[in-house]
């Protein structure tokens, strides 16, 4: 399965081999997840500032806070679901606040790589319609990020 990622660092402190290694990552979450060859997200990554000022346009919490997913298959209301035999699958875009992963790395006490990788997968998950709102889906949710991130080699 492959999985085209578009990377976006507005902070250029995301190294290229961290980049591999989150496409590695996702595409071992894209293989356990069934998700089709060439579906297409783009991942951001953003400072304190500017995930505070989508969170706050977007979910109305003025706060900065770790990341932040754009599911792009959820239909609004008065949105045209759009299908076409050669049209990839766009899952979303994924947004994360580099000074909050490492933040909560250091927290937590393991590596950024590790963290990144967390909040990398716990974004992707959501673009897939997991959601923790629910004790019974942060449940199942967390397992399965729990999952993918020890079968990967990402543990605490």
């Amino acid at each position: 399965m492959s999985l085209v990622i578009d990377f976006i660092d507005e902070t250029n402190e995301v190294t290229n081999e961290q980049q591999i290694e989150l496409e590695k990552l996702l595409a071992l979450a894209a293989e356990k997840e069934g998700i089709a060859d060439d579906a297409e997200i783009s991942i951001t990554f953003v400072d304190n500032d500017r995930i505070q000022e989508i969170n706050r346009e977007y979910r109305d919490k003025d706060k900065p806070t770790d990341v932040i997913s754009f599911a792009l298959e959820e239909m609004g209301e008065d949105e045209i679901h759009i299908v076409g035999e050669d049209m990839p699958r766009v899952l979303g875009d994924i947004v994360i606040s580099i000074p909050k992963t490492q933040e909560q790395a250091n927290e937590y006490g393991h590596s950024f790589m590790r963290e990144l990788g967390f909040l990398t997968v716990h974004g992707f998950l959501h673009l897939l319609g997991y959601d923790h709102e629910t004790p019974e889906d942060e449940t199942k949710m967390f397992t399965r990020q729990k999952d993918i991130l020890e079968q990967y080699g990402l543990t605490r």
